[in-house]
């Protein structure tokens, strides 16, 4: 029984190390070189995997995303059909990425960003005292991520809104759901922040149309894909002062070109997709336990719906 790692980016030590220590029983493989025999391979863990190459692993029970994104593992042609795919859902992912909004919101709210310029103009300026009762949060997908985020802010006192694709129900959250929550949504929503899945659904969705629904003077982050955002309608939406700033970790190309836009433009901040990361001894935990429940046949859990994208 052996378990494969597979990634272009993530580097296999400190997983091996954990995985030596929780599944002792099962070998560690790192893909290209496997050092064994393929139908040996039970589980494969994957995070940024080269495409086009699981299906030779004819013997395999799962697939496990390092992360909680999956797009790019359901775009992979070799992914098997009756093959569970997992996400990961871990804690430690989740206090990162609510660490991460919470910064944003609380920059965002306290006035930094004007702060910041008024220090590069060299200009000492008190400004009037934000009112956190007027500056609804807006959480666009309310699933572990966007629900943890979204039960902080409310517990520091903000007002907060969630919309999902479906109804939910998130404590000290005034929640919406479907095509005809978004209007309203996003109308009452001073500081939009993106944690929807990618799927082709939400492919672009901060767009004009969005953008034009918040109210002027409204921001913007986006902490889950770069897909999500139609690039040049953000820098419309800024230039004319509609919008007035925008947090981006996330970017249709990574790293993000030279040259490009939002390096400069004085109303973005960017991040190198560094809003959470995963802990490898948490998630490693996390993921052995899985395991160990598929070995015992139980159902996983966190298993994507293929249909639905998440």
């Amino acid at each position: 029984m052996a378990i494969l790692f597979s990634s272009l980016e993530e580097k296999p030590d400190h997983w091996r190390v954990e995985f030596e220590k929780l599944l002792p029983d099962m070998a560690f493989r790192v893909w290209p070189d496997e050092g064994g025999d393929p139908a040996d391979i039970l589980y494969a863990l994957v995070w940024r995997h080269q495409p086009g190459g699981l299906g030779r692993y004819r013997n395999l029970k799962a697939v496990i995303n390092l992360g909680a994104g999956v797009d790019h593992v359901l775009t992979d042609p070799s992914l098997p059909p009756d093959v569970p795919l997992i996400r990961l859902v871990d804690r430690s992912l989740t206090e990162g990425m609510s660490d991460f909004v919470l910064h944003r919101v609380l920059h965002f709210f306290k006035d930094m960003h004007r702060y910041e310029a008024l220090q590069r103009q060299g200009r000492w300026r008190p400004l009037p005292p934000p009112d956190k009762g007027k500056c609804t949060v807006g959480i666009l997908g309310l699933g572990v991520l966007g629900g943890d985020a979204a039960q902080k802010l409310a517990g520091l006192g903000f007002p907060v809104a969630g919309w999902s694709r479906t109804a939910k129900r998130t404590e000290g959250v005034e929640c919406f759901h479907g095509a005809d929550g978004l209007d309203p949504f996003l109308r009452r929503t001073r500081i939009l922040v993106c944690l929807l899945p990618l799927t082709p659904d939400t492919e672009g969705i901060l767009d004009t149309k969005m953008f034009a629904a918040l109210p002027a003077g409204a921001f913007v982050v986006n902490s889950a894909r770069g897909g999500h955002l139609a690039e040049d309608d953000l820098i419309e939406a800024l230039d004319s002062g509609h919008l007035a700033g925008a947090a981006l970790d996330v970017f249709r190309e990574e790293p993000l070109p030279e040259g490009h836009p939002f390096w400069t433009h004085p109303k973005i901040m960017i991040t190198p997709h560094i809003a959470s990361w995963t802990v490898v001894g948490s998630a490693a935990a996390a993921v052995a336990e899985n395991i160990r429940r598929m070995e015992a046949g139980r159902p996983p859990f966190d298993v994507v719906d293929r249909e639905k994208g998440y």
